[in-house]
C-alpha cells in the first residue's frame, strides 16, 4: 500500500481538542515545498559476513530549518515489492512536510540498486537497512539518542512492512514502526491452509506467487517499479556510508534469465513449488527466514499495524498474528484495519485520512516525542455508501478500547459471536483434471489484469457444493473470521477444497466479501462420507454487513484459478460437519467523519463569526422546511415546475436571468443551450447544490428547498459517481441505497437494472467495466427507487455511438408509467431522437420551449422515403438546383431550392423509383443555431 499520512478524527467530541492543533497545522500547511532533497547511490556492506558490497539508490528529504543546531527525527521509508524509492515519493514528501527527515530508498534487486532479491532476508535486506540507519546517525541534521543511534521510525507497506518488522527485531535503535498490509509468516501466506494443518500441507497460492516472482524477475524496475530518476534541483552523487567501501551497481553482472534478479536459493525454491504444487521443508525454512513470525518477541519498538480488509495476499490474519506476538513481549501495539489492501487499493478518502492521521500520531508520540500516548485502541471501517456532495465512496470508521482479535471471543474488548443455522444435503463435486477449468474468486492486481478475464468468474457447475441459511431476521456486522465445519470423502484419501461464504441478496445475487476464500488440504479421508469426521475451517477475516432478509451461502469448491490443485481428476463427497456458521462481531463506537472535524477546526479558527453564520443558515433552512409542507394544488401532478428562476452571484454576475418551464409525466425534456447558457446552474439549483436568488421550483406541487422530503422522488446524475472497483455493480448499488437510509425493499434493483440494460454484467466487478457500462450503472443508480422525476446531466458523455444509441433507448423506456426525464445535453442529434420536448436556454433566459417537432418547424429541405435510394440519387443529380444533403436506410434528405416537390416526385416515378413518403425535413441543429446564433457563448455559466 502507498501510505497516505493525514488527518482523521478518531473519536467523539472528547478527542476534538486533542486533534485540533494537528488539524490546524495541516490546514495551514504551505503548498510550496518545505524541504530539500538529495539523491545518492550509497555503497553499503552487508551480507552474512557483513562484508559484501551493494549500491542502494536513495533520496533524502530534509525539512527546511533542519541543521546541526536544530536536528530533527528521521523516518526510513521502504517501498512495496516491485517498486522503487519513487513509489513512495508522495509519502516521503508528506512526512518531510511534517518535519521529519525521510530517507526513501530502493531495495536491493530493484530499480537502480544493485544486488539480488532475498525477500527481506535478515542477512541482506535487513542488514542493508541497518547500514542506512548508520548513515542517518552520521548526518548532523538528525536527532540522536546516543552516538550512532538516530531517532528514527520505520514505515513501509507490504514488502516494506515486512522490512520494518524484521529491522525492528534486529536493530534496537528503531524507535517506532508502522508496517502496513504485510505478512506474519511468508510461507503460510503463499501456502495457506485453513483447517489447522502444517504449512507443508498448505495449498500453493500460485496466482500471487507468479505475480511476486514475475515482478522481481523482470529486471530493473520490476512490476510497477520504473527506474529511479533524479528529483529536479536535488543533489546527486554516490556516497559510502561511514566506514564502508565502494559497491556494485545493477549492471555488475548479467542476471540469470530464469531467475531475473532473485537470489539463486529463492529462485530454486519458487521453481520447485511452482512445478510440484507442494512445499518442501527447505522452501518453508527459506520463507520463514524472511518472516517476522520467529522474531516478534525481539520487537521492542512500539508498533502500529495497518492491514487491509480487501487483501487476498496478506489477509487480516497476518496482522492479527503479528499483533498478538508483539504484544506478548510487552511492546505497545495498535491495530487498524481499512477497506483497501492489495486487492482494494488505498480505500476511500475517509479511510486514507484515518490511516494517515494514525501514522503521524504514532510517529509524533514515539519518534518526535510530542503528543499524548495514542494508546492501543483498535479501529476498523466498512463501506457505508456514497458522499452526498462529491458522490465518492465513504467508509464509516469504528473504534474500541482494545483489540479483540479475529474470533469474537474476547468479550472484554467488545467481541461477540452470532451463529446462524445452515442446511443442505451431502453433495458430490468433481476435481477437474489439472485444475482446468477453475473458478475465479479474485485476480491479483485486478486493476491490471481484470480485463483479461472479463466477466468470467464464480463457481463452476459440478465443481462446488452449496449450503444455505434462512433469511436473517436482523442485520449482522461481521468483524473477524467466520468458522464452519465440513465433512469430506475422497476415493484417493486426499482432497483440496476451497471454502467460501457468500452474502445472498433477496434477488439471488451473490457477493463474496473481498473475494476471500479458505483453502484446505485434507488427507486420511474415507471413501464414504458416512465415515468422515467434521473438519473445522476458519475463513479469512472480513468486515461485512449482512442485511436483514439476506441469506448466507456456504460453498465448498474443488478449484480456484489462484491456487494449485491436484492434477488427477476425482469426485469428492462433501457435507456439513455441523449446522452452525459462527460470525464474530465487535461492539465499537463510530468514528466522527473528517467533515465534522473540519467544522470544529473552522469553529476554532473563526469563532463567533462562523457560529453566527451557521445560526443564520439554520434558521433560514428551517423556515424553508416549514414551507415545504404546503402543496400548490395546480402543480400537484406535475413532476417539475420552474418559475422565475434567477441566480446572481455576489460579484454581480448573473448566471440565470429568468427561466420558466415545466416537465410533465411521460415527457423526456432536453435542456439545451451553448456553453455558459445557464444549464448547469439550473440543474444545480434544482438539486439543492446552490440557492437561487429569486424564483421557485416545485416538484409535484412541493416547493423545493434543501432537505425537502420530496427530493426522494427525484433521481439524479449531475456529477459522475464514484464506484468501488473491487465490488460488483450490484454491490455498489446496494451500498449507495443503504446510504440513503431508505428500506432495501423500496430500491427496485431489478427494474432499474433492466431499464439501464446492464444484464449479467451487474454481477461483475466494477474494475472490469468499460466507460459505457459505468455510465449505465450510474444511470441505474439514479433510477433506484424508480423516482418519478429523473434528472441527468450529459448522460452520453464519453460514450461511443452504439452506447449512445442504447442510452437513447434507456431514456425512452424510463419515461413510461407516469415518470418523466429532464436531460441536459450538447448532442443536438441525440436530443432530437430521444426527447419529446426541448427547452433552449441562451444567456440565462429561455428562447424556445415546446415539443421538438414544433421547435424544428418548417424546412426548406425535404425527406424522401424511396424504394431505391441509389437510383433516386441519380435522378436528383440530373435535376438543376436539387442537392442531396444526406442519406440513410431508404431515406434521402434533399434541398429542392424552390423546385416544386410534385415535379421532383414525378421525375422519380418516371425513373421507376417507388416513393413511399415525402415530408419537410429540418434538423434541430438548424433550429438551435437560428435561435441562439452560431457564435453565441451564453452568459459564462459557472
Amino acid at each position: 500500500m502507498k501510505g497516505r499520512f493525514g488527518r482523521r478524527r478518531l473519536g467523539a467530541s472528547a478527542l476534538v481538542v486533542a486533534l485540533l492543533a494537528a488539524v490546524v497545522g495541516w490546514a495551514v500547511w504551505p503548498e510550496q515545498d518545505s524541504f530539500r532533497t538529495e539523491n545518492r547511490l550509497l555503497s553499503l556492506k552487508s551480507g552474512p559476513d557483513g562484508n559484501q558490497a551493494v549500491d542502494i539508490d536513495t533520496t533524502f528529504y530534509l525539512p527546511e530549518g533542519a541543521s546541526a543546531d536544530r536536528p530533527v527525527p528521521a523516518v526510513l521509508l521502504a517501498h512495496g515489492f516491485g517498486g522503487t524509492k519513487d513509489s513512495v515519493r508522495t509519502d516521503a514528501e508528506d512526512l518531510a512536510g511534517q518535519g521529519y527527515a525521510v530517507l526513501a530508498y530502493t531495495a536491493r534487486g530493484f530499480g537502480r540498486s544493485g544486488g539480488e532479491i532475498h525477500l527481506d532476508s535478515p542477512d541482506f535486506e535487513v542488514r542493508d537497512a541497518a547500514r542506512l540507519l548508520d548513515w542517518l546517525a552520521a548526518r548532523a541534521e538528525i536527532r540522536t539518542d546516543a552516538a550512532g543511534d538516530p531517532r528514527v521510525g520505520v514505515v513501509g507497506g507490504s514488502y516494506g512492512g515486512g522490512l520494518a518488522l524484521l529491522l525492528a527485531a534486529a536493530d534496537p535503535r528503531v524507535d517506532a514502526i508502522v508496517p502496513m498490509i504485510t505478512w506474519h509468516d511468508l510461507a503460510a501466506s503463499f501456502l495457506p491452509e485453513s483447517s489447522g494443518r502444517p504449512t507443508l500441507d498448505g495449498v500453493f497460492k500460485k496466482g500471487w506467487a507468479g505475480i511476486f516472482f514475475g515482478s522481481g524477475g523482470s529486471g530493473p524496475g520490476g512490476l510497477g517499479g520504473p527506474a529511479a530518476g533524479t528529483v529536479p534541483g536535488a543533489v546527486t552523487g554516490t556516497e559510502p556510508a561511514p566506514g564502508i567501501g565502494p559497491g556494485t551497481g545493477p549492471g555488475a553482472g548479467a542476471p540469470n534469465p530464469a531467475c531475473g534478479r532473485f537470489a539463486a536459493d529463492v529462485c530454486a525454491a519458487y521453481l520447485e513449488i511452482a512445478t510440484t504444487g507442494r512445499a518442501t521443508e527447505q522452501a518453508v525454512a527459506l520463507l520463514r527466514r524472511s518472516s517476522p513470525a520467529g522474531v516478534l518477541d525481539r520487537i521492542k519498538a512500539p508498533t502500529l499495524l495497518i492491514q487491509g480488509e480487501a487483501d487476498t495476499l496478506f489477509p487480516l490474519s497476518e496482522a492479527d498474528a503479528n499483533a498478538r506476538g508483539i504484544a506478548a513481549a510487552g511492546t505497545p501495539v495498535r491495530v487498524a484495519w481499512f477497506t483497501g489492501g492489495h486487492d482494494g487499493g488505498a480505500g476511500p478518502q475517509t479511510d486514507q485520512d484515518r490511516t494517515k492521521f494514525l501514522t503521524v500520531q504514532w510517529l509524533d508520540h514515539y519518534v518526535r516525542g510530542d503528543g499524548a500516548d495514542p494508546g492501543t485502541s483498535f479501529t476498523w471501517s466498512r463501506l457505508a455508501g456514497f458522499d452526498a456532495l462529491d458522490r465518492g465512496l465513504v467508509a464509516t470508521g469504528f473504534r474500541t478500547a482494545d483489540y479483540p482479535g479475529l474470533t469474537g471471543t474476547d468479550t472484554a474488548a467488545g467481541g461477540g459471536i452470532r451463529t446462524v443455522t445452515v442446511a443442505g444435503p451431502p453433495q458430490q463435486i468433481a476435481n477437474p483434471p489439472n485444475g482446468n477449468p477453475a473458478a475465479i474468486s479474485t485476480v491479483p492486481f485486478a486493476g491490471v489484469l481484470s480485463s483479461v478475464v472479463g466477466g468470467v468468474a464464480g463457481d463452476l457447475p459440478g465443481q462446488h457444493a452449496r449450503f444455505v441459511t434462512e433469511p436473517l431476521a436482523e442485520p449482522v456486522d461481521v468483524v473477524g473470521s467466520p468458522t464452519v465445519s465440513v465433512r469430506a470423502a475422497s476415493p484417493t484419501g486426499e482432497a483440496v477444497l476451497f471454502v467460501k461464504l457468500y452474502d445472498l441478496g433477496p434477488d439471488g445475487t451473490a457477493e463474496l466479501p473481498s473475494g476471500l476464500i479458505a483453502p484446505v488440504r485434507l488427507s486420511g479421508l474415507p471413501a464414504d462420507l458416512a465415515g468422515a469426521a467434521p473438519v473445522r475451517v476458519t475463513l479469512p477475516g472480513i468486515v461485512h454487513r449482512v442485511e436483514a432478509g439476506h441469506r448466507l451461502a456456504l460453498v465448498v469448491a474443488t478449484s480456484d484459478q489462484g491456487y494449485a490443485t491436484p492434477v488427477a481428476p476425482a469426485v469428492y463427497s462433501v457435507g456439513l460437519g455441523g449446522d452452525q456458521i459462527t460470525l464474530p462481531t465487535v461492539a465499537g463506537e463510530p468514528i466522527a467523519t473528517t467533515g465534522v472535524l473540519w467544522r470544529w477546526a473552522l469553529a476554532a479558527l473563526l469563532a463567533a463569526i462562523v457560529v453566527g453564520l451557521v445560526v443564520v443558515l439554520l434558521v433560514v433552512r428551517r423556515r424553508h422546511r416549514r414551507h415545504d409542507t404546503s402543496v400548490t394544488a395546480e402543480y400537484a401532478d406535475i413532476p417539475l415546475v420552474i418559475r422565475g428562476l434567477r441566480k446572481e452571484y455576489a460579484d454581480g454576475f448573473v448566471a440565470v436571468s429568468r427561466v420558466d418551464f415545466e416537465v410533465h409525466r411521460g415527457q423526456v425534456v432536453g435542456l439545451l443551450g451553448p456553453n455558459g447558457a445557464g444549464k448547469t446552474t439550473t440543474l444545480r439549483v434544482l438539486m439543492g447544490l446552490t440557492q437561487p436568488t429569486a424564483g421557485e421550483i416545485h416538484v409535484f406541487g412541493h416547493r423545493l428547498v434543501p432537505g425537502s422530503p420530496v427530493l426522494s422522488r427525484i433521481g439524479a446524475l449531475v456529477e459522475g459517481p464514484g464506484f468501488l472497483p473491487h465490488l460488483t455493480g450490484i454491490a455498489n448499488l446496494r451500498s449507495y441505497w443503504r446510504a440513503t437510509g431508505r428500506p432495501l425493499a423500496d430500491a427496485h434493483f431489478d427494474e432499474a437494472i433492466e431499464i439501464a440494460g446492464l444484464g449479467d454484467s451487474i454481477h461483475r466487478r466494477i474494475k472490469t467495466y468499460s466507460h459505457g457500462m459505468r455510465q449505465r450503472l450510474a444511470i441505474a443508480q439514479a433510477m433506484l427507487g424508480l423516482p418519478e422525476l429523473l434528472v441527468l446531466d450529459e448522460p452520453t458523455d464519453g460514450l461511443d455511438p452504439p452506447q449512445i444509441a442504447e442510452m437513447r433507448r434507456v431514456l425512452r423506456r424510463y419515461a413510461t408509467g407516469g415518470r418523466a426525464v429532464l436531460v441536459s445535453s450538447h448532442l443536438l442529434a441525440e436530443v432530437e431522437q430521444s426527447c419529446t420536448h426541448a427547452v433552449v436556454v441562451n444567456k440565462g433566459v429561455i428562447v424556445a420551449a415546446g415539443p421538438v417537432e414544433e421547435i424544428v418547424g418548417e424546412s426548406p429541405s425535404v425527406q424522401f422515403d424511396v424504394s431505391d435510394p441509389v437510383a433516386a440519387r441519380a435522378v436528383f443529380n440530373r435535376l438543376d438546383g436539387v442537392r442531396v444533403l444526406s442519406n440513410g436506410d431508404g431515406t434521402l434528405v434533399v434541398d429542392v431550392d424552390g423546385t416544386a416537390r410534385s415535379e421532383v416526385v414525378a421525375e422519380l416515378v418516371r425513373a421507376g423509383v417507388g416513393v413511399d413518403r415525402v415530408m419537410p425535413r429540418r434538423r434541430l441543429e438548424d433550429a438551435f443555431l437560428a435561435l441562439v446564433g452560431e457564435n453565441s457563448r451564453g452568459s459564462g455559466d459557472r
